[in-house]
C-alpha cells in the first residue's frame, strides 16, 4: 500500500505541474500560488482533524519545533529553491538535480541512521537518475552556476522532507503532519508572496484551459481550487501516508515518478512531446521504481527529534 500511496501522490504532483503553469500564466505569481496551495492544505487538513482527531492539535513543544523546521525547510524552501532554479535552468535539468535527493536520502539513511539499504535500492536509484538524465539531457543545456546551486538547495531540502517526514508520521498521523507543516509553510509564504497585491477580480478572471481544450474558459478560482484540493492537499496527504509505510529511501525513489507523470500530462493536455530518447528515459525511471518495489523491507524508524535536538532526551528515551 505504501508504494500505491506514493505513486498516486506522484501522479497528483505531476499533473499539478501543467495546471500550475496555466495559473501562473493566468495572473498569479508562483509564490502566490504556493501560498494558496499551502494555506488550502492546512485548512482542509485542519477541518478533517476537527472531526476525526482533535488531539492532533496538541503537540509537545519540541515536536512543534520539528514540525516548524519541516514546514519551512522541508516544504517551503523546496518550493522556493525549485522555483528560483527554474529562472536559470530548463525544467528537466532542474528536476534531475532536485531528485538527486533520492541518492542523498539513501546515503544519509545508510551512514547516519545505520539503516540497511538493499543492493536493489541502490540499483533502483541508479536507474532513476539515469532515466531522468535521459529526459533532461543536461549535456545539451547551459548550466548556469546560480541555477545549479539553487537546484542543489532544492535537492537537500527535498531529502530533508523525506527523512524527517518519515520520522514524524511515525509519531502522529499523516494528516496531522500535513496540517502542522503547511501551517508553518503558509506563515513563511505569507511574508514573501505579495498576496496583498492581489485584486479580488483575479479569481474571476477567465482562464484559458489550454491545450486541446483551448476554447474552454473557466474563472481562475476554479482551477485554483482544483490544484489546492488535488494537487496539494491530497498529494501531500498521500505522500506523508506513503512515508508511514515506506522508508524515506523507497518513498523518494517512487516520488521521482512525478517527472514521468508531469511529462505524460503535458503531452496529453498541452500537446508537449518527448522524443525517443526522452521516452526511453521515462521507461528507465519506471523500471527503477519497479525494481525498488521488489526490494520491500521493514523500515527502521529513528526519531527526528534526536537528529534535530541531539542534546536533549525525547520522551524519556536516550
Amino acid at each position: 500500500m505504501g508504494y500505491l500511496y506514493a505513486l498516486l501522490g506522484s501522479l497528483l504532483f505531476g499533473a499539478n505541474g501543467s495546471l500550475a503553469k496555466l495559473l501562473v500564466d493566468g495572473g498569479l505569481t508562483a509564490t502566490q500560488l504556493t501560498l494558496f496551495r499551502s494555506l488550502g492544505t492546512m485548512v482542509l487538513a485542519g477541518l478533517v482533524l476537527l472531526v476525526t482527531d482533535r488531539a492532533a492539535f496538541r503537540l509537545a513543544p519540541r515536536q512543534v519545533l520539528v514540525m516548524a523546521v519541516l514546514g519551512v525547510a522541508g516544504v517551503a524552501l523546496v518550493q522556493a529553491s525549485y522555483a528560483a532554479a527554474l529562472s536559470y535552468l530548463p525544467v528537466g535539468v532542474t528536476l534531475l538535480l532536485q531528485y538527486t535527493a533520492v541518492l542523498m536520502v539513501a546515503l544519509f539513511a545508510f551512514l547516519v541512521f545505520k539503516e540497511r539499504v538493499k543492493a536493489r535500492l541502490w540499483a533502483a536509484i541508479g536507474l532513476v537518475l539515469l532515466g531522468l538524465a535521459a529526459v533532461a539531457r543536461p549535456w545539451e543545456a547551459r548550466l548556469d552556476p546560480a541555477g545549479v546551486a539553487l537546484a542543489a538547495v532544492a535537492a537537500v531540502t527535498l531529502a530533508f522532507y523525506f527523512l524527517v517526514g518519515e520520522r514524524q508520521v511515525g509519531r502522529t498521523s499523516p494528516l496531522a503532519v500535513a496540517f502542522w507543516t503547511m501551517l508553518f509553510a503558509s506563515a513563511f509564504w505569507a511574508l514573501f508572496s505579495g498576496w496583498w497585491e492581489l485584486d479580488a477580480t483575479t479569481f474571476t478572471t477567465p482562464l484559458d484551459v489550454g491545450g486541446q481544450w483551448r476554447s474552454w474558459e473557466l474563472p481562475l478560482g476554479i482551477p485554483l481550487l482544483v490544484t489546492v484540493v488535488f494537487g496539494s492537499f491530497l498529494a501531500f496527504l498521500l505522500s506523508f501516508t506513503a512515508l508511514k509505510h515506506l522508508s524515506a529511501t523507497a518513498a523518494g525513489i517512487v516520488a521521482s515518478a512525478e517527472v514521468v507523470f508531469a511529462f505524460a500530462v503535458a503531452w496529453v493536455w498541452l500537446g508537449e512531446t518527448l522524443d525517443p530518447v526522452g521516452l526511453a528515459g521515462a521507461t528507465v525511471v519506471l523500471a527503477g521504481i519497479l525494481l525498488a518495489q521488489s526490494a520491500r523491507q521493514a523500515k527502521t524508524v529513528v526519531d527526528a527529534e534526536l537528529v534535530l535536538l541531539p542534546d536533549r532526551d525525547v520522551g524519556g528515551r536516550p
